[in-house]
């Protein structure tokens, strides 16, 4: 796939797709407490989407080998690290962590933003661990500048993760995000020579390169197992993990973002 530069105008239209995934998220934010289900944190995001004259991106999104994605969001909760299926079977209790990932198409082009909510009252450290994902994604921004590369912003948020005792999950990534939810360039959270030996491009940020930066944090180990539901991903030893993300716009200054309200 080659990657795609966006025009001004694009770049406009993107800014509208993330505006309105931001009220999503802030309607989700409202509602979020104990004793409420996924399913109606899903139905909440997709009324907001299409009120606002969009469709969710999420939903129906194809998988090989596995069913289209069920929901308008990802609803993943405690050691859920992406991708955990909305449910009116799956209730929110106190002292959760959750993740709502969720993104919508508006005139063309996609918007995609996550953010990880506790529930009530959670101990001291597990608001460390939201506070540095969370963290993790604005050095990820500040460093989405020229003359950077896609390696600095990698090594960016890989070195201040790991410089806090938390593991970066290697197996998803961050990824270009246009007119197709995933395009280039892809975002790792991390870098190694290894990784470069098994082909990882480096490449240096374009003006109009835009893409989202999504930091998935882990509390231990960063091996995860994917469940029979053949989307929900899961901490292999069961530790809490976090997900922060926003889409932006590379600029020949600050990068903008695109997914605020």
């Amino acid at each position: 796939m080659a990657l795609y530069l966006k025009s001004p105008d694009e770049i406009a239209v993107m800014r509208e797709a993330g505006r309105i995934v931001a009220l999503a998220h802030a309607a989700m934010k409202e509602a979020l407490r104990a004793g409420i289900s996924t399913g109606e944190l899903d139905k909440i995001a997709e009324t907001v989407i299409r009120d606002h004259g969009a469709e969710p991106a999420f939903l129906n999104y194809p998988k090989p080998n596995a069913p289209n994605y069920p929901g308008t969001i990802n609803a993943s909760i405690n050691n859920e690290l992406v991708h955990g299926l909305p449910s009116n079977m799956r209730i929110v209790k106190d002292g959760d962590i959750i993740s709502l990932d969720t993104g919508c198409i508006y005139q063309g082009f996609v918007g995609d933003s996550a953010y990880t909510y506790a529930v009530g009252d959670v101990p001291a450290a597990v608001q460390r661990l939201l506070k540095v994902t969370e963290e993790s994604l604005r050095i990820g921004i500040e460093n989405s500048v020229l003359p950077n590369t896609i390696k600095d912003v990698a090594l960016s948020i890989q070195h201040y993760v790991e410089s806090q005792g938390y593991s970066v999950a290697r197996e998803y990534t961050g990824h270009g995000v246009g007119r197709s939810m995933h395009e280039e360039p892809e975002m790792p959270n991390w870098w190694s020579r290894i990784a470069e030996r098994r082909g990882r491009k480096n490449q240096p940020l374009q003006v109009g390169m835009t893409y989202a930066i999504e930091p998935m944090v882990i509390a231990g180990r960063a091996d995860l197992l994917e469940l029979d539901d053949q989307w929900t991903v899961v901490t292999k030893d069961g530790s809490l993990c976090a997900h922060f993300e926003h889409t932006i716009a590379v600029t020949d200054g600050k990068p903008i973002i695109l997914t605020l309200p």
